[in-house]
């Protein structure tokens, strides 16, 4: 079935799919047994709460919920119920970054740019929220290490809250990365860089772009032998991906590719990245 606040809305998809439709997410009590859930932000924990006490596996869009307080809820839930509990993380199913993680070996400095214009959508949560955490889910996907420092800076623009923020953390392996999200830019750009020992791997998420450039001998006085790799990736739909990998850890019982804990360790970070911005302007604005 297909639920959304606009009946109108929810027949006419639900018309497309050949499904029921519902304006009420509680009148789908006792009616299902999986759930997805992309509602705004400030719903996220009231609704996946209520699908997880129903005994429902859910899939709840990033970020999980307003705080980590929250999420580290709906965790514990699904855990003591063996539910599945999985974060709408979508770039871990981008083809280009399924492409690159294969020859990621040990990350030792990232950066990440993540802009969009300015649309009229997405203004419960700031832009750490909005759109730095898909790259603070892909970047803690690939150190496998706990942040060991943060520094931050950001600015309202257009909105009452953060439009615009850049991040630097440093983890406890040694591992770097310095992230940028913007949703008040000109133009649109999903890239990230990462440098390794002897490598240089870049993808763009948005154009399915990845090039590999690798060392492959020692430096001869004039040249330095190199060789480059490069794929362009046929685009695919990762939403669709991400629901099939949903509906597959349920069916074979498996541990979901973005769990509920994944999705609480990226939310907290992102909490600290916001109050070190917070704690910033409010710095600025009393000097």
């Amino acid at each position: 079935g297909v639920c959304d606040t606009d009946p109108n809305r929810a027949k006419e998809v639900a018309g497309e799919l050949g499904v029921l439709s519902f304006h009420d997410y509680k009148d789908l009590a006792n009616k299902l047994d999986a759930v997805t859930i992309a509602s705004t932000t400030s719903s996220h924990f009231e609704i996946a709460k209520f699908f997880l006490e129903q005994g429902v596996h859910v899939q709840v869009e990033k970020p999980m919920t307003n705080t980590s307080e929250e999420g580290e809820i709906l965790c514990r839930m699904a855990e003591d119920k063996e539910l599945k509990l999985q974060v709408g993380h979508i770039e871990r199913f981008n083809p280009a970054f399924v492409a690159a993680k294969e020859r990621l070996v040990r990350p030792l400095f990232m950066e990440c740019h993540r802009l969009a214009p300015f649309k009229p959508r997405g203004f419960d949560v700031s832009v750490v929220l909005d759109l730095m955490i898909h790259d603070l889910d892909v970047v803690l996907s690939l150190v496998n290490s706990e942040p060991k420092s943060v520094s931050a800076i950001g600015a309202a623009v257009l909105t009452q809250d953060i439009d615009i923020a850049n991040a630097r953390v440093e983890f406890r392996s040694g591992a770097v990365a310095n992230i940028t999200a913007s949703r008040v830019s000109q133009k649109s750009e999903r890239k990230f860089r990462v440098f390794q020992d002897h490598q240089y791997l870049s993808l763009d998420f948005g154009g399915g772009e990845v090039s590999l450039l690798s060392k492959t001998g020692e430096w001869g006085g004039e040249t330095m032998p190199f060789s480059q790799e490069s794929w362009n990736l046929e685009k695919s739909d990762a939403l669709l991906a991400e629901t099939h990998a949903f509906v597959e850890c349920i069916q074979r019982d498996k541990k979901p590719i973005v769990s509920g804990w994944d999705g609480l360790v990226a939310l907290r970070l992102a909490e600290q990245i916001e109050q070190e911005i917070r704690q910033r302007l409010e710095q600025v604005g009393s000097q």
